[in-house]
This record gives structure tokens, C-alpha cells and sequence, in this order.
């Protein structure tokens, strides 16, 4: 048998922690403290409908503030600022805003890209007189304004350097071949290269600019005038184009008798069955004799020039020197070729120093 007995329901705590009925001389329970982290979540959802509205507000500002910073904004062209040297001219505004180059800073861009690959020392003593502090300048400024690219190489070891040697060379960016192209400046049909496609070559490339150096000036003390570069990139490329024509047109002709028209056609000589070509050639016009017709124009002319290295073998020595060429090489080199041909010591002779 089971008795219903009637219980007192729990009093329940009032929010001031006093339950009802109780006196106030009766002293209180004791508080429970806040906790930190709900008390930090209620203030930020107090914070939440102010802060969205700032959000609304201030992010379009901010977004458009950032849009600015990223626009590309175009440069001004900048006045001619005096140089210090009254000898040495200012800047002259060229063809790209904000851009303004000195004669040297153009010749400069010129020799870099006729021939690829430049010594610095060799454009402080041809363009700057020997003064490296303005070269050092004017590539500091050509390099800011992303024109050109200065690299270090390293020189082979002959056996008497026991350390490597290293040389600064320059070379054309694209941005310099387009501004370069775009100026104007060049011989008509001249080619212009950016960039250093062989390193390994760098050191016998950057020294074609010395020997043309050396020939120019024998070219103009004859006369010669307007002178104008084609690197064995350009002679090889017009070759190969001229080989494949005539292979097209009757591919059962034999590729000797092809070869040696085409080496015919092109004035390159044609050695053991091989057309041999030049590290450079120099095209020049040649002064007008006094009784030759005005309608017929200026005779032209070309000197084939080639840069020897200890790295040549005796039989490219030997086709070199059948081939006629302008044969040049540094003091170091011609230490080592003479010990390769010792039995064909005529063919130093013949062989100028850098």
C-alpha cells in the first residue's frame, strides 16, 4: 500500500540570491563570481550591430584606398637634371616617359646590343675615357630602370693563374632591346640582341667587341664610313635559310655543289668542304671616287673577324687561317696556340694581339 505524501516544492533563488519571504536583516548567500569568457562574449555581442555598421562604412573607403595604391599610375617625365661635370651633358628626354638618357647611357645601350655581351672595361676605356666612376653611374641608372644586366663570369684557367679571374660583362634586357629598336639610332638592317644565351662563350664573346674595336679603327683611317655588325648569329641563320631553299627546290642535288654557292653567295670561303664563318663581319661603305657616277652610290665593303682562344683546336686553327680572316687573340691565348702549331709557326704571324 502506497501513501501519497504531499512534499514541499524546492524554493527557487530569487535573481539577488534571497530566496522569497526572507527578511532583510537576514544576511544574503554568498555571490558566484563572473565568468571572464561569457562576460567577453556578451560584450562583443553588444559590439556586434556597431561594429557591422562601421564595417559597411568604412570598407568600401578602405577598398578604394587599396585600388589606388595598386593602379599603375604613369610616370612623369622628368626635367634634365645638370650634371656636376660641366664637361659631361644632361639627360635628355627620350621616347619612354620618365626616362632620360645621357649620349654615353645610348651609346652604351648600342654597344651592349650589336654585339650581346660587353666588358665593362671595355666601354670605360672606349665610351668614358678610362673614368670608371661614371660608368658605374650611368649602369646603376640603366640597371634601375630595367635596361640592361651586369654578370660575372669566370676566365678559363691557362695553367699560370691559380685563381680564378672573373669579368663584369653587360648585356641588354628585352625592355632595353625594345627601347633601343624603338630610339632609331641603328644602321639600317642592323640586328640587335638581349640576354646572355651562352654563358660558357661569354668570355670569347665579349672579347669580338675589342677586335672590332681595333678594326674599326683601321677601316675608318681608309675612309670607311657607317659601319654596321652581323654576329655569326645572323651570317649562320641567313646560311641555313639559303641551304634549305636550295634543298627544297631539288632535293637530289648534291649538299657539296649547294654549299659552295651558297658560300659563293654569300662571300664566305669555303674550306674542306665546310663554309666557314666569321665570329663577326664588319659592313662599311667606302668613299666615292671623284669620277664616279653620283647615281651609282657609295661602294661597300666587309672585313671578316674572328677571336681565337686556347680553346681552338689545331685543324680550326688551320681552316681559320685558310679562311682568310682578321684573326685576333690575347697575349694569354697566344701563350697556348703557339705550343698547338708548332709546325705552322707562320700562322702566328698572322694572328693580332687584343
Amino acid at each position: 500500500m502506497r501513501l501519497n505524501v504531499p512534499q514541499e516544492r524546492p524554493r527557487r533563488r530569487e535573481e539577488n540570491g534571497t530566496s522569497p519571504g526572507s527578511s532583510d536583516n537576514r544576511p544574503g548567500t554568498r555571490k558566484l563570481p563572473d565568468n571572464p569568457i561569457l562576460h567577453r562574449l556578451k560584450s562583443l555581442e553588444d559590439r556586434a550591430p556597431e561594429r557591422s555598421g562601421d564595417q559597411r562604412r568604412t570598407r568600401p573607403q578602405a577598398d578604394r584606398r587599396r585600388a589606388e595604391q595598386l593602379r599603375d599610375v604613369p610616370r612623369q617625365r622628368r626635367r634634365p637634371v645638370p650634371s656636376d661635370d660641366p664637361r659631361r651633358p644632361a639627360r635628355t628626354p627620350s621616347n619612354i616617359v620618365g626616362l632620360e638618357l645621357r649620349p654615353e647611357e645610348k651609346q652604351l645601350l648600342r654597344e651592349a646590343g650589336r654585339f650581346r655581351v660587353v666588358r665593362t672595361a671595355d666601354l670605360r676605356e672606349t665610351l668614358y675615357n678610362g673614368k670608371g666612376r661614371p660608368l658605374e653611374n650611368d649602369l646603376r641608372y640603366l640597371r634601375d630602370k630595367g635596361l640592361v644586366e651586369t654578370t660575372h663570369v669566370n676566365l678559363r684557367r691557362d695553367g699560370q693563374r691559380r685563381t680564378i679571374e672573373r669579368v663584369e660583362v653587360v648585356t641588354l634586357t628585352k625592355d632595353g632591346r625594345r627601347l633601343l629598336l624603338k630610339q632609331g639610332d641603328l644602321p639600317k638592317d642592323q640586328w640587335v640582341y638581349a640576354g646572355l644565351v651562352k654563358p660558357r662563350e661569354a668570355e670569347h664573346d665579349s672579347q669580338i667587341y675589342r677586335a672590332y674595336r681595333k678594326e674599326a679603327e683601321r677601316i675608318e683611317d681608309r675612309g670607311g664610313s657607317n659601319l654596321r655588325v652581323r654576329l655569326d648569329f645572323e651570317i649562320k641563320a641567313q646560311v641555313q635559310k639559303a641551304i634549305y631553299a636550295e634543298r627544297k627546290a631539288d632535293p637530289k642535288r648534291d649538299m657539296a655543289e649547294i654549299k659552295q654557292e651558297v658560300a659563293e653567295r654569300f662571300e664566305l670561303p669555303f674550306v674542306d668542304g665546310k663554309i666557314q664563318i666569321p665570329d663577326a663581319r664588319i659592313d662599311y661603305d667606302l668613299p666615292r671616287d671623284l669620277d664616279q657616277d653620283a647615281s651609282q652610290g657609295s661602294r661597300t665593303g666587309h672585313e671578316d673577324i674572328e677571336v681565337l682562344t686556347a680553346a681552338y683546336r689545331p685543324g680550326h686553327l688551320r681552316a681559320k687561317a685558310q679562311a682568310g680572316f682578321r684573326a685576333y687573340a690575347s697575349a694569354s691565348d697566344r701563350a697556348t696556340l703557339t705550343s698547338k702549331i708548332e709546325g705552322d709557326h707562320h700562322m702566328m704571324e698572322e694572328i693580332l694581339e687584343l
